[in-house]
């Protein structure tokens, strides 16, 4: 659906957050006389000072009027008025899953997401898509790091935190489109019925239950990125069981981890039977992370150019916070936050690089209904020094680990 479509329709923006907020600013500039209604919680509402309209429902503060007499703000339970819509613009954390959103597209309302009318606008844009339950991130950061140290004009967005509908109009258009994809975006592509030029899959194992409601409507909506968006070229990692037996129609496939193209083997980086580059050039800490360097440099061969001269860029990658990230030292204990790994896959992916090590790990936090019991495993079998369990899934773990 492009935006031109929602002329004359009635439209809902639905939460509030950073690609709601980039749907606004797009329709606006498209559409500025558009009637909308923002769909929000009062929290929402004040903390992002938007009361541009009269407010409906249980505001908790006075309908003040601002500069856009277009657009009306209800702030008592969206699920209530989604049956007064045509289209209804979703935030990615709102559930597709959910009865609410489920009974209103079996009533023929339109649930959208920001992703998806990106991409019907862009249907000739060069995009490459990156998804993966961990390293999605770092994969598409560093893809867009190689293209721009070649040369080319490239734009980094997505989950990454730049939403896509923000760089809408960008002048001069870039030549590439680097796209982190959360598994609530997946389907979005799909949606927008335009191929992706390349969708990058790194691995899958279970992430975000409380979403996707079940592990296999999990695998579903992320693979729906290769299966239904049908991408031009997909690569994937030959060394993930999921996508290791994949086979996909009118859609080319490029595999990383396998010995004739781009896999790790001992200390380095290899294409075939060329070594390209020791692990020891990467500022990336761990195998994962050399595999998703992997990954990017069968980006760039699918794209037609020479990974092998580009590599070398890599070791000036300026890593993302928050992943395997030192952040000090002090009595001779060396702090590393870790805080993205939220799984218990990418938890032991963090013991395995500090191996032979006395570390302490930190776990726990939002209960998103994973099974702790491979990294209660590799506990068992590579203890650390202590493992200290927190958060609202904290007594969760600390039962699993006690068996």
């Amino acid at each position: 659906m492009r935006i031109s479509e929602l002329e004359g329709r009635r439209v809902a923006i639905w939460g509030f957050g950073a690609e709601a907020r980039a749907a606004y600013r797009a329709l606006r500039r498209r559409l500025p006389e558009l009637s909308l209604t923002l769909l929000c919680t009062p929290a929402e509402a004040v903390e992002a000072n938007v009361w541009m309209g009269p407010v409906e429902g249980d505001a908790g503060t006075p309908g003040a009027k601002s500069g856009d007499p277009w657009l009306r703000v209800k702030t008592d339970s969206a699920e209530a008025h989604l049956a007064a819509f045509d289209v209804v613009i979703k935030s990615p954390g709102i559930s597709m899953h959910g009865e609410a959103v489920r009974a209103a597209s079996d009533r023929g309302i339109r649930i959208v997401g920001g992703s998806s009318l990106w991409f019907a606008e862009n249907p000739e844009a060069r995009t490459i898509c990156v998804t993966g339950t961990k390293g999605k991130s770092t994969c598409t950061a560093l893809i867009a790091h190689l293209l721009r140290a070649g040369g080319h004009r490239t734009a980094l967005a997505g989950n990454i935190g730049m939403p896509l509908l923000d760089l809408l109009d960008a002048a001069p258009a870039p030549e590439f489109w680097a796209i982190e994809l959360s598994s609530f975006q997946t389907r979005d592509v799909a949606a927008s019925g335009v191929r992706p030029a390349i969708a990058v899959v790194l691995n899958i194992f279970p992430e975000h239950l409380d979403w996707h409601r079940t592990e296999t409507q999990y695998v579903q909506d992320k693979l729906a990125l290769v299966r239904e968006a049908r991408p031009h070229i997909a690569v994937l990692n030959a060394g993930d069981v999921r996508l290791a037996v994949l086979e996909l129609d009118d859609t080319e496939v490029r595999w990383f981890g396998r010995e004739e193209g781009w896999h790790v083997r001992g200390d380095a980086v290899f294409k075939g039977g060329l070594r390209v580059l020791g692990l020891d050039g990467l500022p990336l800490p761990g195998r994962h992370n050399a595999h998703n360097f992997c990954a990017a440099l069968t980006v760039l061969d699918a794209l037609g150019l020479d990974a092998r001269a580009l590599a070398h860029h890599a070791e000036s990658f300026v890593p993302l916070p928050h992943r395997l990230e030192r952040i000090g030292e002090r009595y001779g204990i060396v702090y590393v936050n870790d805080s993205i790994s939220t799984t218990p896959h990418a938890s032991v992916a963090a013991l395995e690089v500090f191996a032979g090590q006395r570390v302490a790990i930190i776990v726990g936090g939002h209960d998103r209904g994973l099974d702790w019991t491979a990294f209660a495993n590799h506990v068992a079998a590579h203890p650390p020094l202590a493992v200290v369990t927190q958060g609202a899934n904290g007594p969760r773990i600390h039962q699993v680990l006690k068996s």
